[in-house]
């Protein structure tokens, strides 16, 4: 199980003015997490923090790959990520979001990089995934395009053609 503690960031305990720290997540941080999008993964996050007067400027880098399943075979592909974040928090009364600006509660002073590293990652994927050609599951892709076939014949077998079509048809035909 992965220990998720390591990615809160105690705000009010900074020393210095800018920060940077390192974090190699692996399977066990998508499994603590337990979420149905991205459920395994390798991310290298960098995280730099500056402290300002009255905020810190947080970015963040997300390199590494996501095993997510493919929109075609359904059988689990590779998904390479890079991503960066620009945050702004800064301590106030209590935890909030706007944008990219974060308010954390003052009295705590923790910042919790959890769901952020997750929820960019989300972002980075792109709406369709799927295997490079020829890299899809061959029999899945047998059935799909079998079914596909059966349904796009019935469609056409079932359905009369509208007379304007007929008539238009009937004009390309050259005798």
């Amino acid at each position: 199980m992965c220990d998720l503690e390591c990615l809160k960031v105690d705000l009010k305990g900074m020393k210095d003015d800018d920060t940077s720290l390192v974090f190699n997540l692996d399977e066990s941080y998508f499994s603590a997490l337990d979420q149905v999008e991205v459920k395994k993964g390798s991310l290298h996050v960098s995280v730099s923090i500056r402290k300002a007067s009255g905020f810190f400027e947080i970015l963040i880098h997300e390199a590494g790959t996501v095993i997510i399943p493919c929109d075609r075979c359904l059988d689990d592909m590779e998904q390479p990520v890079e991503t960066d974040v620009q945050l702004t928090v800064r301590l106030g009364d209590e935890n909030s979001e706007d944008g990219d600006t974060i308010v954390v509660a003052e009295d705590e002073g923790i910042l919790d990089l959890t769901w952020i590293i997750y929820e960019s990652v989300a972002l980075a994927i792109p709406i369709r995934h799927v295997h490079a050609p020829g890299k899809c599951n061959t029999a899945m892709t047998e059935v799909l395009e079998e079914l596909s076939a059966d349904r796009s014949s019935d469609e056409e077998s079932d359905q009369s053609i509208d007379p304007r079509w007929e008539k238009l048809k009937k004009l390309n035909i050259k005798d």
